[in-house]
């Protein structure tokens, strides 16, 4: 009835018993179909109210989320720094906490660093700024800006496992918007991946995803589908500024984006509730900033959306998204970082 991570007295039963619960692959980890995803909390997603944002984190838990993801990158260390704040006095077996090493810093220059020393020098600044003794799962960032496959192969993940062994990580996973890439990592690593993270690669506009499910599920590796409403661009607000999507995508995901807000339904709503319609998900990560977002992820988990929204759904999918000709942006990023990173040398 209840996952390993409720504590009675702190959880509110009801709500918990309303969650659904996966095994996350082979970790043993029970973890909620809805998680906490902690970008938002940095930097990228523009300002926020900190004391929302914590009242936020402490209600998702009561409520049943019982998995958080972060990063350093998310503000530099200010999405870990907030967490901390918000973990504060929470049980730490009342959730599984899950970060990363790699991806630091806004500048070019230092924003990959997958060195033995640089991830020490990370984690164990991680493990401070959220208050806690161990992760859940640390995970090694955007692995397709490595120099190359075999630094994360050689270095970066033996050095998690060494965590592993010392108990200040649980399990290790890797992150990246190629989804190819964190596939030929697991078939390259002699290292125990236990989980992959694959953002905005499930969504109304691209399912590439699902092309790789199979590969996974054979090998038992946890699944986190990441960024539902594609980082802002399946929103009623639209993405911020930085978003790599072509402007032809942006602009037809704004004229659905409009539609809704004619019919007076979030966008956002209806593109996580999509996502989670997908039963070979572990977890479905989505950013969270303030409890209201938080309200409304949930009802979406639990209610699911009503037939009028459902038919909306199916007439900006057939009137706008599915003339989305460009639906990803696989190498765009890395090709701005790789020509940033050759003039400044």
């Amino acid at each position: 009835m209840f996952p390993p991570t409720y504590i009675e007295g702190f959880h509110d039963p009801e709500a918990v018993k309303s969650m659904k619960y996966k095994e996350l692959g082979k970790t043993g980890l029970l973890v909620s179909k809805l998680s906490f995803g902690s970008g938002p909390l940095g930097c990228h997603y523009g300002t926020y109210d900190e004391a929302d944002a914590i009242k936020a984190v402490r209600e998702a838990i009561r409520q049943g989320i019982n998995y958080i993801d972060t990063a350093p990158w998310y503000g530099q260390g200010r999405s870990e720094a907030t967490l901390g704040k918000a973990l504060k006095g929470i049980p730490r077996a009342a959730y599984y906490l899950a970060t990363k090493v790699g991806r630091y810093e806004l500048d070019y220059d230092n924003m990959f660093d997958f060195t033995v020393e640089k991830t020490r020098k990370s984690f164990k600044k991680s493990l401070e700024l959220l208050g806690v003794d161990y992760v859940d799962v640390i995970q090694v960032h955007d692995i397709e800006f490595a120099p190359s496959l075999d630094v994360i192969v050689t270095q970066t993940l033996p050095e998690l496992s060494k965590y592993v062994a010392e108990g200040k990580a649980r399990h290790i996973g890797v992150t990246g918007y190629p989804v190819s890439i964190l596939k030929e990592c697991v078939e390259k690593s002699n290292i125990n991946i236990a989980s992959v993270l694959s953002y905005s690669r499930l969504t109304l506009i691209d399912d590439t995803l699902l092309e790789y499910v199979p590969f996974f599920k054979k090998h038992k590796i946890g699944l986190i589908n990441a960024a539902t409403p594609c980082m802002g661009l399946l929103t009623n607000n639209g993405p911020p500024s930085w978003h790599p999507a072509s402007d032809e995508t942006k602009k037809q995901c704004a004229n659905a984006a409009q539609y809704c807000k004619e019919h007076d339904v979030e966008l956002g709503k209806l593109a996580i509730w999509h996502s989670m319609q997908y039963t070979d998900i572990d977890t479905n990560l989505v950013g969270i900033q303030n409890t209201k977002q938080l309200q409304m992820n949930l009802d979406v988990m639990r209610n699911g959306i009503t037939e009028k929204e459902k038919a909306l759904l199916q007439e900006i999918q057939e009137t706008f998204l599915s003339t989305v000709k460009n639906q990803h942006w696989e190498g765009k990023e890395i090709r701005a970082y790789r020509e940033a990173t050759k003039k400044n040398i």
